[in-house]
């Protein structure tokens, strides 16, 4: 009989529906976990690893490649998104840690407007020069769940497992494009400082104090 737990993998990430994430697993229970996934073919649930715990919300994941298998069993995967859950219980009779999952996703299937997916996409067009998809591939803009494409790199965690949580596209792009607003502006300030450090403002070299 199936069990109706779920191997977990508390992590310092979010992961997305169909959004990619390369993982480098080193550790024996993880081997384990993952060498267990990859022969069954099954799903594993990546979760937001906390201080004060894990997040009660993450998304499953199956192996999509394995990158690189070394010599003393570490692994470079590419894993891939599939469902949302919610941890109902958790279990620890295993040496990593397992859940019980209740599975969800979208309830409002309501279109989402033109302009507000076209906001979005403009977001992420100002977006793109300043990040780095880090090996998780360029996102789906065709996707039905378009917040999660374009979410998927952008490094503030908490945000993006609120985003995880939410049960709406259209709440999802809302607060996507609430966020990007500003957000954009201050990386672009970064760049801009990072650009100039070097000088003194006037285009000479700075002393150095």
């Amino acid at each position: 009989m199936p069990s109706r737990f779920i191997p977990l993998f508390p992590l310092q990430v979010v992961v997305f529906p169909r959004t990619g994430l390369p993982l480098h697993i080193f550790e024996e229970r993880y081997k384990t976990m993952v060498a267990e996934a990859i022969r069954d073919k099954s799903e594993f649930g990546v979760v937001l690893a906390k201080e004060e715990g894990i997040a009660s919300v993450g998304c499953t994941v199956v192996v999509e490649r394995v990158l690189h298998a070394y010599p003393d069993g570490r692994l470079d995967i590419l894993a891939r998104g599939r469902r949302r859950f919610e941890i109902v219980a958790l279990n620890e009779e295993k040496s990593y840690l397992q859940g019980e999952p209740a599975f969800f996703d979208d309830d409002d299937l309501a279109p989402v407007p033109a302009d507000l997916r076209a906001a979005a996409l403009a977001h992420f067009r100002d977006l793109r020069p300043l990040i780095s998809l880090a090996g998780r591939g360029e996102p789906d803009l065709a996707d039905s769940q378009l917040s999660f494409q374009l979410a998927q790199c952008l490094p503030d965690l908490d945000f993006l497992n609120s985003l995880l949580a939410r049960h709406s596209e259209i709440d999802r792009l809302q607060r996507l494009n609430q966020y990007l607003a500003q957000y954009i502006p201050r990386q672009r300030a970064i760049a801009h400082v990072r650009e100039v450090a070097p000088t003194n403002g006037c285009g000479g070299h700075s002393a150095g104090f």
